[in-house]
């Protein structure tokens, strides 16, 4: 199994990556859709919404993908 400086599978580090990026990008895009309302841009802030729903359902993606991964020997210790 590879690993990379972190002592954590590629994967798995990756998924997580992927998660929290996910993760902090949509609570970024409350703020986004809020200025957005606040200018009077409905479009705008509905593109935000959309953006925002889109990381959201990668970051459930990954979640499911590390629980897929949970046990396995491509898990490492951040799945067991």
């Amino acid at each position: 199994m590879a690993t990379g400086e972190t002592g954590f599978a590629d994967v798995t580090f990756d998924l997580i990556s992927v998660q929290y990026h996910s993760l902090k990008a949509g609570h970024d895009y409350g703020q986004y859709v809020r200025d957005a309302e606040n200018a009077g841009l409905d479009d705008v802030a509905s593109f935000f919404r959309e953006v925002m729903e889109q990381d959201s359902a990668r970051a459930k993606r990954c979640h499911e993908l590390l629980r897929k991964l949970e046990g396995t020997e491509h898990g490492g210790p951040a799945t067991q």
